[in-house]
């Protein structure tokens, strides 16, 4: 596995944090989500470094990454917007919303902008229904929110 500076402390953090585990077995969820906020996403090099320090099959590791939509195996963008499309938030016009954000991004669900500052990702329900419809961006959560409002937020964490 072959790294810059920055990888090779993320790995050494990450193998720290496997080693101090009282049982590694049965832990494959909780160093996935410490491996994805240290790398920001799980390449196939650090779910087979997962993999080796665990003592299980890479597609085991793979399995679970990909079942779960929390884990991805792609870089997101500094700014991951997601649009809840739950019940709640659908009929208040989250369809809309989330339309409005591709069209002034030029890209889809699930894409991130040429210059790695936005991603674009939909929920099934954040739990905060009386605020629909809802945007999160990264863990900032924007309720009652309308199409006028996406140039706002997109100034807001433009670089």
């Amino acid at each position: 596995m072959c790294c810059n500076n920055v990888e090779k402390e993320y790995l050494n953090e990450l193998d720290g944090f496997i080693n101090n585990l009282e049982e590694k077995k049965g832990s494959l969820i909780s160093v996935l989500h410490k491996a994805q906020n240290l790398f920001g996403y799980l390449s196939k090099d650090v779910q087979g470094f997962i993999a080796n320090k665990l003592d299980m099959p890479v597609s085991e590791v793979n399995g679970v990454v990909t079942f779960y939509s929390y884990f991805t195996e792609e870089p997101n963008g500094k700014y991951v917007i997601n649009v809840c499309l739950g019940t709640a938030c659908f009929v208040k016009g989250s369809g809309e919303i989330l339309e409005e954000f591709e069209r002034r991004l030029n890209i889809k669900v699930g894409e991130t902008t040429p210059d790695g500052i936005y991603t674009i990702q939909v929920l099934r329900c954040v739990g905060a229904c009386g605020l629909a419809p809802v945007v999160t961006v990264n863990d900032k959560v924007y309720g009652h929110f309308t199409k006028k409002m996406v140039d706002k937020i997109l100034d807001e964490y433009r670089e």
